[in-house]
């Protein structure tokens, strides 16, 4: 996430079921950063080369609703309130460390990121009982002690690991828009085919190259495709990108 060349890859299938995860990640050994999804949680127990992260960004969520629905003004006094303070001080100093290297990176967030974190969960456990546990704030709370471990990994393990995972969810945005205008659409080859289109242009668009530029290569380079998953697509991907970006004036 930070000074890397992002892929963007997506991967059609029918159900949430744990097999699928785990037949896509199979190969990777690092850290994915995720929400709070049990079945993540799960791949984790089952690899020692695999460390999953959690997102900060949704541990926010339930406390920016409160806030959205009694209005800043009047939610000056709430709990939900002052989590969302607190949270949005770790990104703060998040923003400024943006431009070091991971190995400063991580070593400036153990000075100072890593205080207001363990003051934040110990502030929640202080509080916890203030609230009831089904209202929004008291579910915030509840997320966020149950994602503990995951939301400290950033700052513990790697200075490559950003905070949140929200450079995916702005990923799959425009196709969770367009899917309601796609029902007649419905064939499973349909839907792994799109999957492979939307991964070769939303690369594009995140590494500032032209869409069209890297499908022509794409198809050029491997017209055995038509529109399935084979070994080897991350890497021929990054190959494509590195390549249209040198093609680039």
């Amino acid at each position: 996430m930070y000074g890397s060349p992002p892929i963007v890859l997506y991967e059609y299938q029918k159900t949430r079921n744990t097999s699928h995860p785990r037949e896509f990640l199979k190969n990777y050994k690092g850290i994915c950063v995720t929400d709070g999804y049990q079945v993540y949680h799960t791949l984790e127990k089952e690899r020692e080369d695999l460390i999953i992260a959690g997102c900060w960004s949704h541990s926010r969520r339930k406390f920016a609703d409160v806030v959205k629905a009694v209005g800043k003004d009047k939610a000056k006094d709430t709990l939900a309130y002052q989590a969302l303070k607190q949270i949005s001080a770790i990104y703060k100093i998040e923003e400024d460390l943006a431009e070091l290297s991971p190995e400063e990176r991580v070593k400036r967030r153990q000075l100072s990121v890593k205080p207001l974190v363990e003051a934040f969960f110990a502030w929640i456990n202080e509080n916890r009982d203030k609230v009831p546990p089904k209202s929004e704030t008291g579910k915030g709370f509840t997320y966020c002690l149950n994602q503990e471990k995951y939301l400290k990994v950033f700052f513990l393990k790697d200075g490559m690991v950003p905070a949140d995972n929200n450079a995916a969810e702005q990923a799959i945005r425009g196709f969770c828009i367009g899917k309601a205008n796609w029902h007649m659409i419905d064939t499973i080859n349909g839907a792994k085919a799109s999957a492979v289109i939307y991964s070769i242009a939303e690369t594009a668009k995140a590494n500032n190259l032209k869409a069209l530029q890297l499908f022509r290569i794409f198809a050029d380079r491997n017209p055995e495709t038509s529109g399935r998953y084979q070994p080897g697509f991350h890497e021929r991907i990054t190959s494509m990108v590195r390549i249209t970006s040198k093609r680039m004036p």
